[in-house]
């Protein structure tokens, strides 16, 4: 990891109990960096809790959407960097409850903005998605691709994406905007995401079900590198570089749905086949994505390192070792 380019920082990480927010602080704190998280809901289950990690860091109490609370943070922490990756992640969620999806990724972009905003913080890393780009004919996504969203997960991201990107052109604040593929890793306990599901099922000697007929395409990006290049973007905004702007982080070529979760099961050392109960694409989603990388690649050096099997390999392993995360 390349945390030490930030080991003189105080850095505040919000989402820091999700997938990509737990590694990326590890990485932080590894690197030598003080690193202050937001911890909303007290009983959630996260990597950040099963490994330890939750005593190395300092934790701020609330929700982000609360009046006041970040900019105590950023105050009483003397923070220096923000990476805002706080959201609710869920698609079939968002599809089911759009208004609290819209409060969280919304609401709670421009509150932590402002509050950057207020106390001059030296540079700011905001999570989109590349599910901002919305259906395209034209494949991969580049950054200069309108952003044309139609569903509320979707839509809350490319509002969160313009948000961020007014704060640096029209108030100076140093921030940029990543657009970051499927992740996947070690520690997301979220059951409803492909990766984490097809491995629990298929560990616990159960049919891993999908929801489509597997022939939706994704872009995968094992989540070490997903946490790479947010700390190269990072960088780049110290180096007054990349300020109003988007990069794309991905694994640079789609992969079939069905494909992914026989890979699983192949990786697991099992013969189980899938269980396929869908039929085409589920509602509230887009069928083909992936991301195209020259920019942040050109920018910063950054690449992603791990393949799709070594990647699927590692996360299998760290789900073996925390049997009782999903397993069951």
């Amino acid at each position: 990891m390349e945390a030490l380019a930030l080991s003189e920082q105080s850095i505040l990480v919000t989402g820091a109990y999700g997938l990509l927010g737990g590694w990326l602080t590890r990485a932080l704190v590894e690197g030598g960096a003080r690193v202050s998280v937001i911890r909303r809901d007290e009983q959630a289950l996260s990597a950040l809790r099963i490994t330890g990690l939750e005593s190395a860091v300092d934790v701020i109490h609330g929700d982000i959407c609360a009046e006041g609370l970040v900019e105590r943070a950023l105050a009483e922490y003397e923070v220096d960097t923000v990476f805002h990756l706080a959201a609710q992640t869920i698609v079939p969620t968002a599809n089911r409850s759009p208004l609290s999806t819209f409060e969280t990724n919304i609401r709670g972009t421009w509150t932590l903005l402002e509050a950057c905003r207020r106390h001059g913080t030296e540079r700011v890393v905001v999570a989109s998605s590349d599910k901002a780009y919305g259906p395209h004919d034209a494949l991969p996504y580049r950054e200069e691709l309108a952003l044309q969203p139609v569903y509320p997960y979707d839509v809350s991201k490319a509002a969160t994406d313009l948000i961020a990107r007014c704060y640096w052109h029209t108030w100076d604040l140093p921030v940029a905007v990543a657009r970051l593929a499927n992740i996947y890793g070690g520690g997301d306990v979220n059951r409803s995401r492909l990766v984490p599901e097809a491995i629990g099922a298929t560990l616990a000697g159960r049919a891993p079900v999908v929801r489509s007929d597997g022939s939706p395409e994704r872009d995968f990006l094992y989540v070490e590198d997903a946490v790479a290049a947010y700390v190269a973007i990072a960088d780049a905004l110290g180096r007054g570089e990349g300020r109003g702007e988007a990069f794309n982080a991905g694994g640079g070529r789609p992969h079939r749905v069905l494909d992914i979760v026989r890979l699983i099961c192949r990786l697991a050392g099992t013969d189980i086949e899938p269980d396929v109960r869908g039929a085409g694409t589920p509602a509230g989603e887009i069928d083909r994505q992936w991301v195209d990388t020259t920019k942040l690649r050109e920018l910063t050096g950054w690449k992603p390192v791990v393949e799709l099997e070594e990647g699927l390999r590692r996360t299998i392993e760290w789900y073996r070792e925390h049997p009782s995360v999903l397993v069951g």
